[in-house]
Formats: structure tokens, C-alpha cells, sequence
């Protein structure tokens, strides 16, 4: 039979059959080991083949071919990676300005890796209730940035009703993915979205202005008869993963667009003369916070959170 999976808890599985119903499973050993480089080789959202055990558990034998999925790698000192969800028709990455505060750096190695994937994304900015003048103008200066580079902006707070639903108006007919670093308000926004859902959410130290994981796992949730939801684990950090140097530039939109204007077809936009990259900084046609996430990204250092 074919399902899709709607929850992973790292060993088990439930899968939903076209009709309806939900199925737990596990993988196949065989199949386990052939995927011995990732942490997560079925994820939320795979379109799976399985079969009904003796026991009335189901065994995962086979993934489909997936459309698309956004990975990272698992940890700094890994090789392994982790894919958060797949075959996702918009991705919400949900950040915040206070309590805590999401750097431009996380932001941006997200958004590499959903373009090097083909995955859409709208930028939640949350809690805009604790914003102050100087937090205001800074969102908006942000979201201009990204709005200009084509993508979605949602400015809001989850506690309000009508913000909650300013956001249901964004979300796509299909699989709609929700990330972010812990603390950034995502299961109070879902809860706001589906009461019924009643997910757990969690206070924020007030020392060190992080959040505590209320998701322990990710799981698909149907909001509507054609829109879903995806909950994930609340992410600390993102590093980059399966990508080369020379791709890198090619997932900046704004680089993108220049690529064929540098002196050199393998400018890496550096040092090289006649870089048409490095020119548009200059004149301010790229913003230089999106400029130092390329440098980091190409130095590999993961260390944004």
C-alpha cells in the first residue's frame, strides 16, 4: 500500500492511508541501513510504500520520490543531516526580534537551503505585541529586504485573533511547513490556527532570552479539508548541507541575477576583478548583512543561531 507519513517520532511512524486511516510503522532493517547517512531517512510528509504486518503494525519498505524537503545538517561536528519535512508546498520559517532574537544569518542559510530545494517561504515575524519603536522600524526595514528578494512577509502576534488569520490567508492549499528557533511563540501561532490542536508551549528564560522545546517531534496536522500543517522541533541552529561553494551564490536570489555579469564564470564574488556582485554591494543594490550570511556560509561556520 501507499500512505503518507503524518508523524516521526525517530522509530515510529504513522502513516495515513489514502483512506483515512492511521497506520504505525517501522522501516525495514534493510532499508535503515541503505540510509545510514541521515538521521532521518522517513520524514513528515514522505509518500511511503508499506505493508500490514502479523503483528497489525505496518513495515515501511520504500520512499517515494520526494519534490522537495528542507535539510540541514544535524549537528557542527556531524556529517550526518536531517531532513525537517518533504514534499512541502510552502514553507513558514517563524522568527522574532525579542524574546529570543532570530539573527539575519539563520534566516538567510534557511532560505539557501529552501532555494536550492524549490521550496517557497514566508517569514513569520512573531510576537510584533513586544515590539518597540526601534523594533518596528527594524522588522520593516527586514521585510523589505525580503519582500524585495520575493518572499512572503507576515508580520504579526499570535495572541491576536486577527493576525491568526491574516496568516491562514498566506497558507497554501497542500502541506504548509512551520519552523524555528525554540521560543519564537510557532505552537501558540498553530494553537491559534486549530484550538483543537492544544499543543504545549513553554516560557522564555529571561536570562538568556532562549526558549524550551514544547515539540518533541514533528507531526502533520489537517487544518482544513485541503490545507495541512507541519509542527517541528524547535530548531537551534542551521548548518548548510550537501551544498558546493560554487552553488552557494546560485541560492541568493539577489546574486543570482548577476552571476553572468562577473568578468569570470567562476567568480566566487571575493577578491576577483570585475565582480558584478561585489559591485552591487558597494552601491548598496545588496544588502551587506545578506553578503556576510554568503561569506559565513562559504567558511562554514554554523555558529549562527
Amino acid at each position: 500500500m501507499q500512505g503518507r507519513v503524518i508523524k516521526s517520532t525517530g522509530s515510529w511512524y504513522t502513516v495515513e492511508s489514502p483512506d483515512g486511516i492511521a497506520v504505525t510503522c517501522k522501516i525495514r532493517g534493510a532499508f535503515r541501513l541503505q540510509e545510514s547517512d541521515s538521521t532521518s531517512p522517513v520524514v513528515v510528509g514522505d509518500q511511503v510504500v508499506f505493508e500490514i504486518t502479523d503483528s497489525g503494525n505496518g513495515q515501511i519498505s520504500e520512499v517515494l520520490k520526494r519534490k522537495n524537503y528542507i535539510i540541514r545538517k544535524s549537528t557542527n561536528l556531524s556529517k550526518q543531516s536531517q531532513i525537517l519535512a518533504a514534499n512541502i508546498d510552502r514553507a513558514f520559517l517563524v522568527v522574532t526580534l525579542v524574546q529570543p532574537r532570530t539573527s539575519t544569518g539563520f534566516i538567510d542559510r534557511y532560505l539557501v537551503t529552501a532555494e536550492a530545494y524549490s521550496v517557497p517561504v514566508t517569514l513569520v515575524f512573531n510576537k510584533s505585541d513586544l515590539y518597540n519603536e526601534d523594533d518596528l522600524q527594524y522588522q520593516q526595514a527586514l521585510g523589505k529586504l525580503y519582500a524585495e528578494l520575493g518572499y512572503g512577509i507576515v508580520c504579526m502576534s499570535a495572541r491576536n485573533p486577527a493576525d491568526v488569520q491574516l496568516l491562514l490567508s498566506q497558507m497554501e492549499s497542500g502541506v504548509n511547513l512551520f519552523s524555528g528557533h525554540s521560543g519564537v511563540g510557532k505552537s501558540t501561532l498553530l494553537n491559534g490556527l486549530n484550538p483543537a490542536l492544544g499543543l504545549k508551549t513553554g516560557a522564555i528564560s529571561v536570562q538568556h532570552e532562549k526558549g524550551t522545546h514544547t515539540t518533541t517531534f514533528a507531526e502533520m496536522h489537517k487544518l482544513s479539508n485541503d490545507i495541512y500543517i507541519v509542527d517541528t522541533p524547535g530548531i537551534r541552529d542551521f548548518g548548510m548541507y550537501d551544498l558546493t561553494k560554487q552553488e552557494v551564490s546560485h541560492y541568493f536570489p539577489e546574486m543570482r541575477l548577476l552571476l553572468n555579469h562577473c568578468r569570470f564564470d567562476n567568480c566566487m564574488h571575493l577578491n576577483e576583478p570585475g565582480c558584478a556582485v561585489k559591485k552591487a554591494i558597494d552601491e548598496d543594490r545588496i544588502a551587506y548583512s545578506r553578503y556576510q550570511s554568503y561569506i559565513s556560509i562559504l567558511n562554514g561556520d554554523d555558529s549562527y543561531k
